[in-house]
């Protein structure tokens, strides 16, 4: 029995004579003709999608995408693409051709200026370009100058402040320099010696906090503001117009604080400076923590006071917060600044993360820089303190 390669798979069919298959001249041109027509028609209508299409790539959809999506939903389904690929750098459009078949093209995004286009990022820390600046959409104006405000978006200066870290779930340290801006060469030397990784606050009754400022958020430093608070067994405090008091009522605390606060711009949050009498007394020191959480803004406690109720108030009102684990230059030498820093570096590989505060002593200064440089090293990440505050946020 022959073998026939054109037939049926798994089919056979008897053996007979073959007859040749004889074509006419006629019928030939006829067949050749009609190739030729239909062929002619094909092209040109290619060329004519060619001309109607944008000058750019275009890339062939997959068939199966091509079979699921109808002809007349192309336009549909280019923007579902677009919604489905947010982080894509390039539009995206569908063309249904006169031949029935569905090509996709990509352009750049348009964009004023020049640079890569950044769609969908993070909204945590500044363009390092415009650091310095503050963004206009986060005051207000007021009697005391400038206060920060949560912009009409729902972005806090608290967010846009921020130094941006890695994410990672590595060991964390934040460290905080504070009393700056009282001493002119002192500020200059801790804002040139200390490493940008190292959050820097300024005492509100310092000078010249705004130069300060920008000069700190340019450089990569993270930035808060310290604001006087009544500490125990000490009278005289009565005596400063800038420090909140327990004896005062609400509204003239507030004043206060709106003062300090339009000293200076571009801070994450607050901090105490001192205040165990005021931290203690939750009635007074609601309304003022309240007002902070408002505007968008971090509370740090400096963790000195054991009566402080700073935690519990904040956890009520939802104001991102933090307590200071360790004050590392309490006593101010060198070698023991730098046992100190390595304390807190075991607490931190303990709990996971740990917030260390200091003053901006030069003896604190040079500490504090040599151990960071080497913290690296040991796979220890340092941050900005707003990335260990507890922020209801994040919940």
């Amino acid at each position: 029995m022959g073998t026939d390669l054109h037939a049926p798979l798994g089919q056979e069919r008897p053996a007979g004579k073959r007859r040749r298959l004889r074509l006419s001249p006629l019928f030939v041109f006829s067949v050749v003709s009609v190739a030729a027509i239909v062929g002619l028609s094909a092209y040109s209508m290619m060329g004519e999608a060619a001309l109607k299409a944008p000058e750019m790539a275009a890339v062939d959809v997959p068939a199966e995408t091509a079979e699921a999506a109808p002809a007349t939903a192309a336009p549909e389904a280019a923007e579902s693409l677009r919604r489905a690929n947010p982080q894509s750098g390039a539009n995206v459009e569908r063309t249904l051709t006169d031949d029935g078949n569905v090509v996709t093209t990509y352009s750049p995004r348009s964009r004023a200026g020049e640079g890569p286009v950044i769609v969908g990022t993070p909204r945590i820390g500044q363009d390092p370009r415009l650091a310095g600046t503050p963004n206009e959409d986060l005051l207000e104006e007021s009697p005391y100058g400038q206060l920060p405000v949560v912009g009409e978006d729902g972005l806090r200066p608290m967010d846009q402040y921020a130094r941006p870290w890695s994410g990672a779930r590595g060991t964390r340290i934040a460290i905080v320099v504070g009393g700056l801006g009282l001493s002119q060469t002192g500020t200059q030397k801790a804002i040139e010696d200390l490493p940008a990784e190292v959050t820097l606050a300024f005492a509100a009754s310092g000078n010249s906090l705004q130069r300060w400022m920008q000069v700190s958020r340019r450089d990569g430093h993270e930035i808060l503001i310290q604001v006087p608070m009544e500490p125990f067994g000490a009278p005289d405090a009565n005596a400063d117009p800038a420090t909140l008091l327990t004896g005062l009522p609400a509204e003239e605390n507030l004043g206060r604080l709106h003062e300090a606060l339009g000293k200076i711009t571009g801070y994450t949050g607050i901090m105490n400076y001192l205040g165990g009498r005021l931290l203690s007394d939750p009635d007074t020191l609601e309304p003022l923590l309240r007002d902070v959480a408002q505007r968008g803004l971090l509370f740090l406690d400096d963790g000195t006071s054991a009566q402080s109720t700073s935690g519990t108030l904040a956890k009520a009102i939802e104001l991102p917060h933090g307590f200071a684990d360790m004050t590392l230059d309490a006593q101010l030498e060198k070698s023991a600044i730098l046992k100190k820093l390595d304390d807190l570096e075991r607490l931190a590989l303990r709990k996971g993360s740990a917030i260390g505060v200091a003053s901006a002593f030069d003896e604190s200064v040079e500490a504090i820089r040599q151990w960071v440089e080497e913290a690296g090293n040991r796979g220890i990440e340092i941050v900005g303190v707003s990335a260990l505050v507890e922020d209801p946020a994040d919940y």
